[in-house]
């Protein structure tokens, strides 16, 4: 693992080079051509860490998309939403950075990534982007 980056508080986080699309793996959709189908995947309780404070942000990541030819797996997307516990990101890059890698291993119809992030400081941030 890469040296963890100094903030001004005495909490340590990791760069964003250190999340690997690599741990995601593609399933052959059987119904390709047949049906089309939009799946929903929900991650609620997905972690990451302000980049200017050091501390936690929690949120739930909602994933919707159609594919084409690649599913998913399951297991593989839990293990990749885990590398972002120790992460520095901010909340709109880490929403775009998922759609990213997610359409660069699945290729998919269509594709949208939601993080509704739990409020901090009496405010609630929601954010989508949209392949």
């Amino acid at each position: 693992m890469s040296e963890p980056s100094k903030n001004k508080l005495p909490y340590n986080t990791h760069k964003q080079n250190n999340v690997s699309k690599d741990i995601l793996e593609a399933i052959p959709y059987e119904y390709e051509g047949r049906r089309n189908i939009d799946i929903t995947i929900q991650q609620p309780e997905f972690t990451s860490v302000c980049p200017m404070t050091g501390l936690p942000d929690f949120g739930n990541i909602i994933i919707k998309y159609r594919p084409a030819k690649k599913i998913v797996e399951l297991k593989s997307l839990k293990f990749y939403l885990l590398q972002y516990r120790n992460i520095g990101i901010f909340y709109e890059h880490v929403v775009n950075r998922i759609l990213d890698d997610l359409v660069a291993v699945l290729d998919p119809r269509r594709m949208e990534v939601t993080g509704d992030f739990t409020a901090r400081g009496g405010i609630s941030t929601r954010v989508t982007a949209v392949y």
